[in-house]
């Protein structure tokens, strides 16, 4: 017969053995960023420092896309929430302050008031 112990660790190394058998997960962000048809994005757009230059290019941007699907105030941020969000931990503090800065230019831009939370 057979331990418990003895089971739950072979059953582990199984397990961990079909892990490096299945292939390499798809990044589905990726493919968004390479195929996604709603924006025509300035070519290094977000690797630029200054708040105002990303979010005048996004409603450019924005603003001559016909393929969008939402208004063009949306898509503009949309894609700066999504570029932030796929970021994640790998944003410096500083990218995070530039990006930050461009979300309240953009609302600028558009003639938006940044929304304001309930203390």
């Amino acid at each position: 017969m057979i331990s418990v112990l003895t089971f739950l660790t072979m059953k582990a190394k199984k397990s961990s053995n079909k892990r490096s058998s299945r292939t390499p997960v798809k990044k589905w962000s990726k493919k968004v960023n390479e195929t996604s048809d709603a924006l025509d994005l300035e070519p290094n757009i977000f690797k630029s420092n200054s708040a105002r230059k990303i979010a005048a290019s996004l409603k450019a941007s924005a603003e001559s896309s016909k393929r969008k699907k939402a208004g063009s105030f949306q898509s503009a941020m949309s894609m700066l929430n999504f570029y932030e969000n796929r970021g994640g931990k790998n944003l410096s503090a500083s990218k995070k302050k530039v990006l930050e800065n461009a979300k309240k230019e953009l609302r600028k831009l558009y003639g938006r008031e940044e929304s304001k939370t309930a203390d």
